[in-house]
C-alpha cells in the first residue's frame, strides 16, 4: 500500500494544479467580462450626463409662470395689441370684444368670484383625466413633440416653450418642466393657471372672456351645460359656440357624458343639464379697423417670427412702421379715387384737392384700387390701403398679375450688357403677335424712349435678345419672379432700389428680403421680443446702373410722346415713374417714386367689356405722392462716378455728323459709350429733275444734297406705311461727257474692267495752266475722293497721267481729272471703271 502512496499523492497534486489553474482561468475571464461591463456602464452613464445636460442646457426657470399669469400684473392679463410707428394709436386688439385687461378668476370657492367646481371637473375630464393623480407628466406619445398629455406639459408647451422647434428634445424638456411645476406650484395652481389662459376661440382667453362672450354671463354663473360646452372648446378653440354653434352644442353633451362615465356628474344632474339649452350670444359688433390690410400684412409678417398663437393669447405691444395720418389720409384719397372712377358718390377727405381730373367720358363701375407707401431709406411701409371696391377699403390685397410694369428688368438686362438708354432698337412689326397698346408703331427708338412710353414690340425683341434667363437672374435679386403675379410690397421694394444708388432697404423675413411692416415688439414688461427698428442693406446692383434706370425713368420729355404735356406723373419735383398694364386690359400699375418715397397704385377692372388703362392710377398715384412729399425739399438724384453725358444723335444714339437732324443728350456708363459716327442718316446727291441718284456725270447745277434715314430691310414695309422718304435706288441715265482737248482721260476706256496697277493716260494742259490733280472715288457718285499721287505742276499732253495700283479693292470707281488753271477755272474729266 505504501507503494501506491506517491502515486496516488502525484495524481492528486495534478488534478489539483489542473483545478487551480481552471479557475485562475475562471477568474480572469470573469475580471474580464466584470471590467468591460463596467466600462460600458460608464461610458453609459457619461452619455446619459451628456445627453441630460444638453436637454436641460438653457432651461427657462419655472418662475416665469407666475409672472405671465398672476393678477394684478401678469403680463398676459393684457390682450395683444397693434399699434401705429408713434407705439400711441391702436391698430388692433387681439379680442373680439374691446378688453382694457383680462380677468383673472381663482379656483378658490371661498372667494365669491371663483371658476365653478362644475368647469374645473369639466376641463380637467377632456383635457387631462389623470390630473389629480399623476406628477405633471406623461411618458406617452413622447415621439410626437407636438402632443402635449397634461395640462402641466400644455402650459409647458404653449407659454414656456412656444418658440422652440419641435423636436424629441422639446418634448423631454417639456416632461422635466412639467414635473417641475407640479412640485413647487401644485395641481391646484396649474388647474387654475390653465383655466384663465386656456383658448375658447375667438381670442377669448381664459374662462372668464370666454363665458362672457359665448353666453353673456360671469364664469361663476356657469350651469354645467355651459361648462361642458367650454371645456369641449378649450380642446378645439375653432369649435366654438359663435363660428359652429351645433357642433359646440352636441360636443358639449358628450363632455357629459364623459364626466357621468368618470362619476363627476351624477346621473341626476346630467340628465338636467342635457335637457337645458343653453343661450348663445350673438357675436358682438366690432368696429372697423382703421388699417385692415395693412394689419393683415403684419400678421403676415410676424408669422415667419412668432407662432400665431404666441400673438393671440397677449402680452405683446407690436409696434409698427404705419404712418396713422399719412394712411388715414391715403385711405379717404383712394376712396374718392374709387368712387369717382366707378361713379358713386364720395365721401368727405380733406385731401381730395390733390387728385387731378379722371380720364373724360369713361366710368368704370366694376373696379378696385390699392396703394402703398414706402420709405425707400430704410425699407418701411408706411401706408397701406387694401382694395378698395364701391368706394370702401377691404383687408385684401392681393398679387396681381404685372403686366408691363417689369419691363424694366429687361432694360435693365441689357444696361448690363454694354446697352445705353441711348442705343437704337426699332418698333416695327413682326413675326409675332406682340402689339404696342396705342395700336401704333413708332419706328427707330432710343431704348430710353421705348421704356418711358411703354412700348411692348421693342421689350420684346429686347427679352429675345437679352435671353429670358439672364433677365429672370436680373429680376429676383430685386426679389421679383417673372413668372408669377406680383404684390405692391415686391414692386415698391424693387423699384426703391433704383432710388437709393442700388441699395435694397428692409429685412430678412423668413426666406425673403423684403420691405417691412413692422418695427419691435414688446413684451408687456417693456421686454423687446424683435427689433427691427434698423434696417438691413442688401447691395442689389451699381450706383452707376441705378442711375441710369432712374435718368429714364424720371425723363419727364420722354413720356410726352405718349402721356402728352403736363400729364398726372408731372408733380412738380424729380420723380422716377414706371407704367405697367396687362394685355386684356384688366390690371392698370403705376409705381414711382422720388429720393423720399414709393408710392405704388393699382386699379383693376373685372366686367368683361370694361378695360383701365395706366391713365387712372396715373391720378391717384399723382394724389399719394404728393401727400406724402408735402412741403419737402424737391431732391433729385446726382450722377455717380462711372457715369458720363455726351450729345449722340437721335435716334441712333452714335456720335454726331452734319447729316443728324436731331441732337440729344445722353447717359452712359464710363466706357460704354459711342466711338461711332452715325450711319441712321445719309446725304444723297440727286438729280432734282428726275429724282434719281445723282452720278459723276449728272450736270452740276441739276445735283441738289438731300438726307435720308437708311432703314433697314426689315422696316423697309413699315417706312413705306408711315410715309417715310426713302433714298432712290437708282441712278441717273449715264451720257458720255463731250471731250475736251485740254483734260481728257484716253485709258483706261469708259466702263473698263482694270487690275493691279493701273497707268492713267490723258491730257492735261491748255492756256493758262496751273497745275493738275488726279483723284479716284467708289462708286457711281462718290461722296469722297482719295488723290493718286500729289499735285502735278507740269502738263501732259497724250501721256501717262499717273499711276493707281487698285491692289486689294474691287467694284465701281470713278476716276477723275482736275485740271486747274491759273485763273482758278477748273476743267475736268470723269471715267468709270470696275476692278476686278
Amino acid at each position: 500500500m505504501q507503494k501506491f502512496l506517491p502515486i496516488l499523492r502525484s495524481r492528486r497534486e495534478r488534478r489539483l494544479a489542473k483545478q487551480r489553474i481552471s479557475s485562475s482561468r475562471t477568474r480572469t475571464a470573469l475580471l474580464g467580462v466584470g471590467t468591460v461591463l463596467s466600462l460600458l456602464l460608464a461610458a453609459f452613464i457619461i452619455l446619459g450626463a451628456f445627453a441630460y445636460a444638453d436637454v436641460t442646457r438653457d432651461l427657462p426657470s419655472v418662475e416665469i409662470l407666475p409672472r405671465l399669469l398672476n393678477p394684478p400684473d401678469g403680463l398676459l392679463l393684457e390682450p395683444t395689441r397693434i399699434y401705429d410707428r408713434t407705439g400711441t394709436q391702436v391698430l388692433f386688439t387681439f379680442a373680439l370684444e374691446a378688453e382694457t385687461s383680462r380677468r383673472y378668476i381663482p379656483v378658490n370657492e371661498k372667494i365669491p368670484q371663483h371658476i365653478p367646481n362644475e368647469l374645473v371637473e369639466s376641463v380637467v375630464a377632456v383635457a387631462d383625466p389623470q390630473f389629480w393623480s399623476h406628477s405633471g407628466y406623461s411618458l406617452q406619445d413622447i415621439n410626437n413633440p407636438n402632443s402635449h398629455q397634461t395640462i402641466a406639459q400644455k402650459l409647458v408647451g404653449e407659454l414656456i416653450l412656444f418658440n422652440e422647434p419641435p423636436s424629441l428634445r422639446r418634448a423631454i424638456r417639456e416632461r422635466i418642466l412639467a414635473a417641475q411645476i407640479t412640485a413647487q406650484f401644485g395641481r391646484t395652481q396649474i388647474v387654475e393657471w390653465y383655466l384663465n389662459s386656456a383658448h375658447f376661440g375667438n381670442y377669448a382667453f381664459g374662462v372668464e372672456a370666454a363665458s362672457q362672450l359665448y353666453f353673456g354671463k360671469a364664469a361663476e354663473q356657469l350651469t354645467l351645460a355651459e361648462s361642458a360646452i367650454l371645456a369641449a372648446a378649450s380642446e378645439s378653440p375653432a369649435l366654438n359656440p359663435l363660428d359652429a354653434p351645433q357642433v359646440a352644442l352636441q360636443r358639449g353633451r358628450e363632455v357629459l357624458y364623459i364626466l357621468n362615465g368618470l362619476g363627476v356628474a351624477s346621473d341626476e344632474a346630467t340628465e338636467l343639464a342635457l335637457a337645458e339649452t343653453p343661450k348663445i350670444q350673438s357675436a358682438p359688433q366690432t368696429p372697423p379697423m382703421p388699417a385692415p390690410a395693412f394689419v393683415n400684412l403684419v400678421l403676415s409678417q410676424l408669422d415667419s417670427q412668432l407662432p400665431r398663437e404666441r400673438m393671440e393669447r397677449g402680452g405683446l405691444n407690436i409696434i409698427t412702421t404705419l404712418d396713422f395720418d399719412l394712411q388715414t389720409q391715403a385711405a379717404c384719397i383712394t376712396e374718392v379715387y374709387a368712387a369717382r372712377m366707378a361713379g358713386l358718390t364720395e365721401s368727405e377727405c380733406a385731401s381730395a384737392g390733390l387728385i387731378p381730373s379722371l380720364p373724360p367720358a369713361v366710368t368704370l363701375g366694376d373696379s378696385s384700387a390699392s396703394a402703398l407707401i414706402l420709405d425707400p431709406n430704410n425699407g418701411q411701409v408706411l401706408a397701406l390701403v387694401g382694395e378698395t371696391v364701391q368706394a370702401e377699403e377691404t383687408p385684401l390685397v392681393t398679387a396681381h398679375q404685372p403686366g408691363s410694369s417689369l419691363d424694366a428688368f429687361v432694360y435693365l438686362t441689357g444696361f448690363t450688357r454694354g446697352l445705353s438708354p441711348a442705343s437704337l432698337t426699332w418698333d416695327i412689326p413682326s413675326e409675332g403677335v406682340i402689339q404696342n397698346f396705342d395700336g401704333k408703331f413708332h419706328g427707330p427708338v432710343r431704348l430710353r424712349i421705348a421704356l418711358a412710353n411703354d412700348y411692348q414690340v421693342p421689350v420684346e425683341t429686347l427679352k429675345n435678345q437679352m435671353g429670358i434667363e439672364n433677365v429672370t437672374n436680373i429680376a429676383s435679386s430685386f426679389g421679383i419672379d417673372l413668372n408669377e403675379q406680383v404684390s405692391m410690397l415686391k414692386l415698391a421694394g424693387a423699384y426703391g432700389v433704383f432710388g437709393k444708388q442700388g441699395i435694397y432697404f428692409g429685412q430678412n423675413i423668413g426666406d425673403d428680403f423684403s420691405p417691412a411692416v413692422l418695427l419691435r415688439v414688446e413684451g408687456a414688461d417693456h421686454s423687446v421680443l424683435l427689433d427691427w427698428s434698423l434696417p438691413e442693406a442688401k447691395p442689389v446692383l451699381t450706383p452707376a446702373l441705378a442711375y441710369l434706370m432712374t435718368h429714364v425713368l424720371s425723363d419727364e420729355t420722354a413720356r410726352w410722346l405718349s402721356l402728352g404735356r403736363a400729364n398726372p406723373l408731372e408733380i412738380g419735383r424729380p420723380a422716377g415713374v414706371k407704367l405697367g398694364q396687362t394685355v386684356d386690359g384688366l390690371d392698370a400699375w403705376v409705381v414711382g417714386y422720388t429720393p423720399a418715397h414709393v408710392v405704388v397704385t393699382w386699379t383693376g377692372v373685372h366686367g368683361e367689356s370694361q378695360t383701365v388703362t395706366p391713365r387712372f392710377p396715373a391720378v391717384l398715384w399723382n394724389a399719394l405722392m404728393q401727400l406724402a412729399s408735402g412741403n419737402s425739399p424737391a431732391d433729385g438724384w446726382s450722377a455717380p462716378q462711372g457715369v458720363s453725358t455726351i450729345t449722340v444723335c437721335d435716334p441712333s444714339g452714335m456720335l454726331p455728323t452734319k447729316e443728324c437732324p436731331s441732337l440729344v443728350s445722353e447717359v452712359f456708363l464710363d466706357g460704354s459709350e459711342p466711338i461711332q459716327a452715325d450711319n441712321l442718316y445719309r446725304e444723297f446727291g440727286i438729280n432734282r429733275e428726275t429724282g434719281l441718284l445723282a452720278t459723276v456725270f449728272t450736270p452740276p447745277e441739276l445735283i441738289e444734297n438731300r438726307v435720308y434715314m437708311i432703314v433697314p430691310e426689315t422696316a423697309r414695309d413699315w417706312a413705306l406705311s408711315a410715309g417715310l422718304e426713302i433714298p432712290p435706288t437708282s441712278y441717273d441715265a449715264i451720257q458720255s461727257p463731250p471731250v475736251n482737248p485740254t483734260a481728257n482721260i484716253t485709258e483706261p476706256k469708259l466702263f473698263a474692267e482694270v487690275s493691279e496697277v493701273v497707268k492713267i493716260v490723258g491730257t492735261a494742259s491748255g492756256d493758262n495752266f496751273s497745275y493738275y490733280r488726279v483723284q479716284v472715288g467708289k462708286g457711281l457718285n462718290p461722296t469722297e475722293w482719295i488723290q493718286l499721287g500729289s499735285d502735278a505742276i507740269i502738263p501732259v499732253e497724250n501721256g501717262v497721267l499717273a499711276e493707281w495700283d487698285t491692289k486689294g479693292l474691287s467694284g465701281l470707281y470713278a476716276v477723275q481729272l482736275l485740271v486747274v488753271k491759273s485763273d482758278q477755272v477748273v476743267d475736268t474729266a470723269v471715267i468709270q471703271v470696275t476692278i476686278q
